[in-house]
């Protein structure tokens, strides 16, 4: 988990009018608080007051204050290069993820939790072993319904992650009636944040936040997702410029037979293993094993003929002399 940028001494007031605001409709930056930052195992925070923007473009409620402001600078400057490439990675799954968060009736801007955990990347993993797109945890995986085994992990798969991580989501929104006590309990744990919870009699984030004994990784972890919702929504406007977006996977379903050996079917149909494997990111190894009868397997768009002629011409008939 990346950490706080040092925030330089100045002296702006407290209390700016957000003239910028109200005419790009919150999209343009907003000038930092007057506190400093310590970062010591005490951690004096500054307040988390903050202007509470009414977005016509987000479903969630984009609360701006010192904390936002600092990472959307972080994310302007020191982290720019890493930020670029999850903003240009985005386009890629978010239509996706999108469209399976609002089927479960979720803000879909909390997809955003995606470009936060693992940058939109399924080769992902954390120190404490969270893999993929949306970082879990074994446990936490096996609860949501994702499979793990020598040959397949579904914490991998861009599809099945998303709908477990909304599930997830849909519980912590329901136990804490608030999708800012959702995202923190996402990163720290249900049963920590409900403890903390009780301890201090409230169930505002930006006040638990200020507690000596509230997970600084968890305090950092809302603003960075407010801050990189609101420059997603309009890249160019915080200098993210002539982006190389990455267009969203188009593939189509195959049911493939155990035996199959993904790189002799991406050379028969001509297309690179490597694109296969984007598809099926999952799939730990080259094959599907003998033991599986099929596997929903993703293909290139159009190759749908050519694996048919492969599955029945190549691989059938070795399979059967191998019997």
């Amino acid at each position: 988990m990346k950490t706080f940028p040092k925030q330089k001494k100045n002296s702006i007031p407290r209390y700016a009018l957000y003239f910028s605001v109200i005419v790009l409709m919150g999209f343009s930056p907003f000038p930092a608080f007057t506190q400093q930052i310590e970062k010591k195992k005490q951690l004096k925070r500054p307040h988390w007051i903050g202007l509470i923007l009414i977005d016509p473009f987000s479903d969630l409620p984009l609360i701006h204050n010192y904390w936002v402001e600092q990472w959307i600078r972080a994310f302007q400057s020191r982290y720019s290069t890493r930020f670029r490439i999850w903003l240009e990675r985005s386009y890629r799954y978010t239509p996706m993820m999108k469209e399976i968060f609002k089927k479960q009736n979720l803000p879909e801007d909390l997809v955003y939790l995606a470009m936060i955990e693992s940058g939109f990347s399924a080769r992902a993993i954390s120190s404490a072993q969270a893999v993929g797109y949306w970082q879990f945890i074994k446990a936490t995986a096996s609860r949501f319904g994702l499979r793990e085994t020598l040959w397949l992990d579904e914490r991998r798969d861009f599809e099945k992650s998303t709908y477990a991580a909304s599930q997830y989501l849909r519980f912590l929104y329901k136990q804490f009636g608030d999708w800012y006590l959702a995202a923190a309990g996402y990163n720290m744990g249900e049963q920590k944040l409900s403890r903390l919870i009780q301890k201090y009699k409230t169930k505002n984030f930006w006040s638990l936040a200020q507690k000596y004994d509230f997970p600084y990784e968890t305090a950092q972890y809302v603003p960075q997702l407010i801050a990189a919702i609101t420059i997603a929504k309009a890249p160019p406007l915080y200098g993210f410029n002539y982006l190389k977006i990455k267009k969203p996977y188009t593939y189509e379903i195959f049911y493939l037979p155990g035996g199959t050996n993904l790189r002799l079917l991406a050379n028969y149909i001509k297309e690179p293993y490597k694109r296969i494997k984007a598809l099926n990111p999952s799939l730990l190894k080259d094959h599907i094993p003998r033991h599986m009868e099929s596997w929903r397997t993703r293909i290139p768009k159009g190759s749908s003929k050519k694996v048919s002629q492969y599955v029945s011409t190549y691989l059938i008939s070795s399979l059967n002399k191998n019997k």
